[in-house]
């Protein structure tokens, strides 16, 4: 006489005897997903420096307006959430300025760093070599300190005359290429000699004129963050 198994317990029977196969591939598949690498590297915060003077400082703007806050914004919009910028702007540092608070940015802990220093430099006529050798310290001493790097640099005013020009233009490709870094070749792109986009000093970025500099460095910083 055949004896009828209800369905339920039949089900029952077969899941009691896989369970120890089901728990194994539920912790496989948590374990997949709390440590991909890719899922990680996502997440994990990005606490990016800003190093420079006042164009990263954003000379007589709100702080919502200067190109740290502008560039966080963007990043973010752009598939970044996890980026924070911090703001180490100062108006009127030089190169050897900001290479003596580097030691109290670097406290912040980043993990990358954008370095725009070396205008006022230029506009007080002082040393390339010099302004060559202080950034010089600068990127080794984050590269020491494991950040990341991405180099912005500033094209000599033409009234400083050729041979200064040739000298301080050409210090921002000689230490990209000596520390293997990306470069951004002209911090003012796009903005620089343009009326509508400076404040009424003819030099500093309005906030359109940091929205267009953003514009122009953004697509770049982005793919650097992403590596």
């Amino acid at each position: 006489m055949r004896v009828m198994v209800p369905l339920h317990e039949i089900y029952g029977r077969f899941l009691r005897q896989r369970q120890p196969l089901l728990a194994f591939f539920i912790a496989l598949a948590v374990f997949l997903v709390t440590f991909s690498p890719a899922v990680h590297a996502q997440s994990a915060p990005i606490r990016v420096l800003a190093l420079g003077d006042s164009l990263t400082a954003g000379y007589n703007l709100p702080a919502d307006a200067a190109f740290p806050a502008q560039l966080e914004k963007a990043l973010r919009a752009s598939g970044l959430p996890q980026v924070s910028i911090i703001n180490a702007g100062v108006s009127g540092d030089t190169s050897a300025g900001a290479l003596s608070r580097l030691e109290w940015s670097l406290a912040d802990k980043p993990t990358h760093a954008l370095v725009a220093i070396g205008a006022n430099d230029m506009l007080r006529g002082l040393s390339p070599e010099n302004a060559q050798a202080n950034i010089d310290r600068i990127l080794a001493r984050l590269q020491q300190a494991g950040v990341k790097t991405l180099l912005i640099g500033m094209l000599a005013a033409p009234n400083l005359g050729e041979d200064y020009a040739r000298r301080f233009n050409g210090l921002y490709p000689a230490l990209a290429e000596k520390y293997k870094l990306p470069l951004y070749p002209f911090f003012l792109d796009g903005v620089a000699t343009r009326r509508d986009l400076t404040l009424d000093d003819g030099m500093h970025p309005n906030r359109d004129g940091v929205a267009e500099m953003v514009k122009r460095i953004q697509p770049q910083v982005a793919e650097w963050l992403k590596r």
